[in-house]
Formats: structure tokens, sequence, C-alpha cells
């Protein structure tokens, strides 16, 4: 099957590792894949060689983005995919549109977040919606919030969650004894955020809460993982607050699992998720949740870590201290619980197959 992805960009984020990590299984099953991205830079790459990159020659500008319209109806045009799968809002209406110019067999479209703009953006999805043959989102609620702002009808939607690779997503004992003496946490207990500095992810709310914890807690460190438009004002916070000894800003790694398994407690105080695979990889690495509950984090959570009220640092702080106060058998047991969720229900074997059924499905 040739099957063509399209997505805004491949810069951090749960989207972008997910379709990288889709494209990757696909094309070791025997599927040819390209991959199509409007935005550089490229930050996020499959691993398999034989996956083609093709830059539409997009940007933030009117006249970028047509030029990437015509882009990929070219590129559509030369490969002939047998599937056209697209991948966030710009991806996905543009792909829509090149539906009129030329003839695509079938045609995916995944929004991967809750929030993907204003009504403007959800009334571009209503009014093609027709255009597409499956329309999908990662979580029940990404679907619910779709419905509620009319951007598609009731039940026109289908949820396929994300997949984590739990075979690369798995604790490391080694990795954390290493990674705990380079950064001198041996005798720390250790929190840790993954995601971009966006205004999604709210790290604000998580240095309001690591600030309130410190009142009580002085044997704390926290470790973030990113970077983003936000960078200076979160570096600014840090330095205001007198925190610098106690949070690492470690910019944009390719060692996660790694990190995760050098932290205690893994953290994500977004404001708003899709998804949120971050929670799924950490727990896979059998690490304490602690998550704010927005979009489909508590589907992926479950009983297996502890939920919060987004943009309340206070609860957030609550939270971070019930996962302190867990004992040694508890934690263990925690982790054990929340790596079974994950290889049971987000397993990304299980997702890809969903997907191939999807992709061989005829609207």
């Amino acid at each position: 099957m040739k099957i063509l992805m399209i997505i805004t960009g491949l810069g951090m984020g749960g989207a972008e590792h997910q379709v990288c990590n889709l494209a990757d299984d696909l094309t070791s099953r025997g599927h040819s894949v390209k991959i199509a991205y409007l935005l550089k830079p490229v930050i996020v790459k499959p691993k398999s060689e034989k996956i083609d990159l093709i830059w539409l020659g997009g940007g933030k500008s009117l006249l970028s983005i047509f030029s990437a319209f015509f882009c990929l109806v070219k590129i559509i045009k030369k490969y002939k995919p047998d599937v056209v799968h697209s991948h966030m809002f710009h991806s996905n209406i543009l792909s829509r549109l090149a539906r009129i110019f030329i003839s695509i067999p079938h045609l995916i479209g995944t929004t991967h977040s809750n929030n993907e703009g204003n009504k403007l953006r959800m009334f571009a999805y209503r009014i093609t919606n027709s255009l597409t043959d499956i329309f999908t989102g990662v979580s029940q609620s990404t679907i619910a919030s779709f419905e509620a702002k009319k951007a598609v009808h009731k039940n026109k939607m289908i949820s396929i969650y994300n997949g984590v690779d739990i075979n690369y997503f798995k604790f490391n004992e080694n990795s954390r004894k290493q990674l705990r003496t380079e950064y001198n946490l041996q005798n720390k207990k250790v929190f840790i955020a993954v995601g971009r500095f966006h205004e999604a992810k709210d790290y604000p709310n998580l240095l309001n809460a690591f600030d309130i914890l410190l009142k009580t807690h002085i044997n704390i460190h926290l470790l973030i993982v990113g970077d983003g438009e936000l960078r200076n004002t979160i570096e600014k916070v840090i330095l205001e607050r007198n925190l610098g000894g106690y949070i690492t800003l470690l910019g944009i790694r390719k060692d996660i699992p790694e990190l995760l398994s050098a932290a205690d407690i893994f953290v994500l105080p977004s404001a708003w998720e899709g998804f949120g695979l971050v929670v799924a990889e950490a727990m896979a690495c059998k690490r304490i949740v602690v998550a704010t509950d927005c979009g489909g984090v508590n589907e992926i959570v479950g009983e297996a870590g502890f939920l919060v009220t987004p943009k309340d640092s206070k609860a957030l702080a609550s939270g971070l201290d019930q996962a302190l106060k867990l004992n040694l058998e508890e934690r263990k047991k925690l982790g054990e619980t929340a790596r079974f969720r994950i290889v049971q229900h987000y397993g990304l074997e299980a997702a890809t197959e969903k997907w191939l059924s999807v992709y061989s499905a005829r609207s």
C-alpha cells in the first residue's frame, strides 16, 4: 500500500512523534510511506531511511500556503498514493481542497487536539467534511470537543488512540543511575516534564505548583525537556522566583526513555491536550504520573496515576505532594500498573493495525 502522510510540521510534539512512529511501523510491514510537511524546522524524524520527507514549501504567509497547496497537488499526482492521511488543521484542510483538483482514492484526516483554533477554523472543517472519507480524533474527548464546536456532525468521527512503542519506552535502571549521577540527583526526588514551550502546555502552572511544593519539600528537583517560543518567559519566571537551583532546562532531547527512567514522577501541567502521548510514554516507563485532567488524558491514566484540575496550581501542587508521599512499595505497584495499562490498551502495533483497517475501508 502507498501511503502519503501530510502534517503541518515536524517540530517537537506528540502529533509529530506519532506520525513518525506510525510511518516507521507501516514501513516495517512492507508499505511505502512518504511524509509531506508544511513548516520548518524538522526536529522529529522517522527512524527508517526508506521514508521520504517532502517539504511543501509552506510558511506562515498566505502566499506560501497557496504555494504549498499546489506543491501538494503535484506530489499526489506523481506519487499516486492509495491513501492520503492528513494530520492537524492546515494539512487537513489543504488535503481536502486538493481532492477538488485531483483524484484521491482514500482520504483520512486526524485531529490531535481538543483546541485546533477559532470559530473560523471550525467552520472550515464543517464546510469541507464532505471531502474526506474518514475523520478521526485521538480521544473521545477530542471528538466531543469538535462536536460541541459544531466542526462536525455527531457520530461522524471515530476515535483511534495514539500508540506507544512499548519496546522503546521502558524503564532502564542503568540509565537512571547514570543520569542521576550526571546531574547530581542521587539523593533527590526528581520530577520531569516533557513538552514544547507553548501556551497549551501551561508551564507557568507547573512553576507555580513547584514553587508551592518547595515550601514543604526541599530535597526535590524538576527536569524540563523541551523548547519553544515561551522559553524566555519560563526562564524569567525561574530567575525571578530563585528556582534555578531546583530546576534544570534540558532543551530538546532524543533520550526521552532514559530521562523518564531517571525521574521519579512525571508531571503534565497542560491547559489542554488531545491525547497526551507523553503521558502514555511515561507510564510505559513505569513512572508515577501526575497530570491535569484535560483532553484524553483521563482516558490514558485511568486509575494508574493522579489527575488534577487544569489551570489550578494549588491542585497540581497537592497532586505532586500526594505522589511524593507514596512509599516504595506503593510507587512500585503503581508503576507496574501504569505500564500494564499501556501495554494492554495503547501499544503502537495495535494502533497500526487499527489504522490499516481504516486505510482498507471504503466510504
